[in-house]
């Protein structure tokens, strides 16, 4: 070969990382060709390999340009180039799939409707003018249509679809846009809209539109089939039609999702008619995983109180689907865009059982034939301390892919909690969490849980070894997994929350991390919540909590927060006793010891301010309580000291015992009481801080656990730390709920010994 870098030579690439279901070999088409080079490019098994040959220099300069110039939907990683014999290639072509055993997949998850298909939609002469199913390799279903790995049309719920010719001319055409493009359709051979309603005759495409659109224009509810499952949707500024749907759906106060047309310059203005998003919200609500994200409302706004009834914020989203732009466009008002489900469960994914369990619900079904292989519910946004934090983990953003800061030497399945359920799957250095799953209360939510377990493993072509798993062993998923047989680690609760964010921030070494949230089971017996731990994973020590005090009758303390209030007061001798059926009971069974538990939670310490400060006796969805206490806090207040001392092993204990009279106090106003309230929490986490620092060293403090979805509470508390310039860190690709455990539960794994159940 000459120095001279015009004599061909070849060379044999492998890239990984994201880069099925992007585009990417389209991308290297189109690269190699405008540098000369010829060869071939295929999908393997969750990579992409390329053999190419060219002169030295636009060999060098193709192999910078793979990485740099990729698409912006993937994520390549260059793992391996090779010299290689040239194969004679005379021009650079895409060739077949061939799966080479070991996976090595990186799913994309399912995307939103990009610019240039959007265009196409809202044009009169396109073939795809108001098409619903519209997409190219930048856009469109992913992860909830594909059945297999390598990524092709074979191996999704597209197979069934035969491409029309001028379909089948575009995939092949190396110059179009939809150059293997795998869902690619038509009005002609793809997908189709279908109307059902009781006592209509069902209707097909254009017709099945408008008859849905003048169902909602009536005031009526419609069942609308997505990309992940079904919406729930009505006219968000029809009082009556809010009211309906809260109703049918028995969801009396939980906030409903705002869908919002995309108009004006950056695509908000009519969000803007109706809420204030920050900067940080409005790059949110564009970006590309278009998420539901929770914005401020403006007074007087023609969105009745009824979407979120008692909070000063409601979520909204835009659309992200084809159906979805020309159902808004057709209305042009916002939509009332809830998961259709029944609360607490997985979002439906079918026809057949939308009819039968929402047949109550909604009036009518707009639907389509494009099988949706596996639930993906909408994710879930909220600005806090100036930066975006994940509440729910969903379609546009789950699965999720985490590094790990060592190597697993065998799989490790992590099944999570009980509430906001989400599974995790890790093997070697790598970590994969699913889309939220909802509780597990529900016979079709623990269905859900087996099957996204089954497909992580048989798309990543991973088979679990060992299962980690909470302490608790009543729990849905610790009860699945002590039946599997295999060995475990099981990991209490608030340690879980706590190596999520270690595990997230690998650059800290030493954490003072606190993990306040409802309860947990401790190995104490006793239900946790409002723990600090030092350390990092694999060597926490539990250093500080909160005095306990015993609440009275099981799980109903988390939908009855008059419980808690009422353990507080008669635990410092203070009358309380709300006009409640049974609360007479309670007292009596609590003097018993019966049903009772000690807990060291701070949940249910907000639980009880919501209480005693608004009167908030029942919830109605979890967390009701803190959320309305959390909304009414009004102005700045002085925080009530809460004394800090060791109990026996050395743990601090905060007294909240000074809290119960301030927070009954009537002569304050509940704005008053309720911000005074957060303002002790925070201070006596930053006192907890202080007295800590002089025993311990740590890098940073970590917040986590669902308390810290609080935002009036985590920039309080960063804001009072950062004036003793101590750094501090929150969850950032994972929630910091329940939703973040299972991949807790992983970095855990990396360091504790599975024991046989």
């Amino acid at each position: 070969m000459s120095d001279s870098g015009s004599a061909t030579e070849a060379r044999h690439i492998v890239v990984g990382g994201r880069v099925q279901g992007v585009g990417f070999r389209p991308f290297v088409h189109r690269l190699a060709n405008r540098m000369g080079l010829s060869g071939e490019v295929r999908n393997t098994s969750g990579r992409v390999e390329i053999d190419v040959a060219g002169t030295k220099a636009a060999l060098e300069a193709f192999m910078g340009a793979l990485i740099e110039e990729a698409p912006p939907l993937a994520r390549p990683a260059l793992l391996a180039s090779g010299a290689i014999p040239f194969g004679g290639w005379q021009v650079f072509r895409i060739v077949e799939s061939w799966n080479a055993g070991d996976i090595d997949a990186h799913l994309p998850p399912d995307l939103f409707c990009c610019p240039d298909c959007l265009a196409e939609i809202a044009d009169p002469a396109a073939r795809r003018y108001r098409y619903a199913f519209t997409n190219c390799t930048q856009c469109g279903p992913r992860y909830t249509i594909v059945s297999g790995l390598p990524y092709d049309r074979a191996a999704t719920s597209m197979a069934g679809f035969d491409m029309c010719p001028a379909c089948r001319a575009e995939y092949e055409d190396p110059g179009d846009r939809r150059f293997h493009a795998q869902p690619l359709a038509c009005p002609d051979c793809g997908p189709r809209l279908s109307f059902w309603a009781l006592g209509a005759e069902r209707s097909t495409g254009e017709a099945a539109l408008d008859a849905a659109l003048a169902l909602i224009r009536a005031g009526e509810i419609v069942a609308v089939k997505g990309v992940g499952g079904f919406h729930l949707m009505c006219d968000a500024c029809n009082d009556a039609a809010v009211t309906r749907l809260r109703a049918r759906k028995h969801r009396p106060d939980k906030p409903l999702a705002v869908m919002f047309g995309q108009a004006g310059e950056d695509g908000l203005e009519d969000v803007r008619r109706f809420a204030s998003p920050s900067g940080i919200e409005a790059r949110m609500l564009v970006s590309p995983e278009r998420p539901i994200v929770l914005v401020r409302t403006r007074n007087g706004t023609p969105i009745g109180g009824d979407v979120a009834p008692g909070l000063a914020e409601i979520g909204a989203f835009l659309p992200y689907s084809p159906l979805h732009h020309l159902i808004l466009d057709a209305l042009g008002g916002p939509l009332v865009a809830t998961s259709g489900n029944i609360s607490g469960e997985p979002v439906i994914t079918s026809e057949a059982e939308a009819l039968e369990r929402l047949a109550g619900v909604a009036d009518g079904f707009l639907v389509h034939d494009r099988p949706i292989l596996r639930p993906a519910d909408d994710s879930v946004m909220r600005e806090i301390a100036g930066a975006p934090r994940l509440l729910r983990a969903g379609r546009g953003i789950a699965p999720v892919e985490m590094g790990l800061p060592g190597e697993l030497d065998r799989p490790v399945l992590a099944v999570g909690g009980h509430m906001k359920a989400a599974v995790a799957l890790g093997w070697g250095r790598r970590a994969l969490v699913s889309p939220h799953i909802g509780e597990l209360d529900s016979t079709r939510g623990r269905a859900v849980f087996e099957q996204v377990i089954v497909d992580l493993q048989h798309l990543y072509g991973v088979k679990a070894e060992r299962i980690a798993c909470d302490l608790h062993p009543g729990y849905a998923s610790s009860k699945w997994a002590h039946d599997r047989g295999l060995p475990l680690v099981p990991v209490q609760h608030h340690v879980a929350h706590a190596s999520a964010l270690d595990g997230e921030h690998r650059d800290v070494k030493d954490w003072l991390v606190f993990a306040w949230d409802g309860v947990g089971l401790g190995p104490d017996g006793t239900l946790w919540g409002g723990e600090a731990f030092h350390g990092a994973a694999g060597r926490w020590r539990r250093v500080a909590s909160f005095r306990p005090f015993s609440v009275t009758g099981g799980d109903l303390v988390g939908r009855q927060p008059w419980r808690s209030a009422a353990a507080l007061c008669w635990e410092t001798g203070a009358e309380f006793l709300p006009q409640i059926e049974g609360a007479d009971l309670v007292r009596a069974a609590r003097e018993r010891g019966a049903n009772t538990m000690a807990t060291s939670s701070a949940g249910r310490l907000f639980d009880a301010a919501a209480a005693l400060v608004l009167g908030h006796h029942l919830s109605s969805f979890e967390g009701q309580g803190p959320m309305l206490l959390e909304a009414a806090a009004r102005g700045n207040a002085d925080a009530i000291e809460m004394p800090v001392s060791p109990d026996a092993d050395g743990v601090l204990r905060a007294d909240w015992s000074g809290l119960v009279d301030a927070l009954g106090d009537e002569t304050r106003t509940a704005g008053e009481r309720a911000a005074m309230f957060h303002e002790s929490m925070a201070a006596v986490l930053v006192a907890k801080v202080l007295r800590l620092c002089g025993t311990y060293s740590f890098a940073a403090v970590g917040l986590t656990g669902g308390v810290f979805q609080n935002r009036v509470l985590c920039e309080r508390v960063t804001s009072l730390l950062g004036q003793e310039g101590i750094e501090c860190r929150l969850p950032q690709n994972l929630p910091a709920n329940d939703g973040g455990l299972a991949f807790g539960q992983i970095i855990e794994a990396l360091y504790c010994q599975p024991t046989f159940d």
